[in-house]
């Protein structure tokens, strides 16, 4: 289902170990922050943070991301991590992701992540219960 969903930001502070032999963030960096984000979000924005769904069984993994960099991050830079869902379908979100250098608003990184919700049981794909759908459709 294809809705207007809210966008949630989260800063991020550039660590020295982000660091890589060319004196800006390394790519795979770019996946922590956002992971970061979405862990932050989970809990503070969508008000059902990821502990919650383990308590119920339940996780997310990623089954596809897609970035496309744009321009550098160094140290000293903040990184504003901005997310939307896109959409759902079954067992899988899409979630729209621009990580932006703070200090100008200018796009370092975007792309999109694939979640699927899975049973720790298990490890097969799980239908987004419909509560959980209430609570993500801010």
């Amino acid at each position: 289902m294809k809705l207007n969903y809210s966008k949630f930001i989260s800063e991020i502070i550039v660590r020295p170990s982000d660091i890589d032999v060319n004196n800006h963030v390394h790519y795979s960096k770019y996946l922590d922050y956002l992971l970061a984000a979405r862990y932050e979000q989970m809990h503070r924005d969508y008000k059902m943070s990821m502990e919650e769904f383990i308590d119920r069984g339940m996780s997310w993994f990623a089954s596809n991301v897609n970035i496309d960099f744009k321009r550098a991050l160094k140290l000293g830079d903040t990184a504003l991590v901005e997310t939307q869902i896109e959409s759902y379908n079954g067992a899988q979100v899409k979630v729209n992701f621009w990580i932006k250098k703070k200090a100008n608003d200018k796009i370092a990184a975007e792309g999109y992540a694939f979640y699927t919700l899975v049973s720790i049981k298990t490890g097969r794909p799980l239908r987004i219960p419909d509560d959980i759908l209430e609570k993500y459709s801010v």
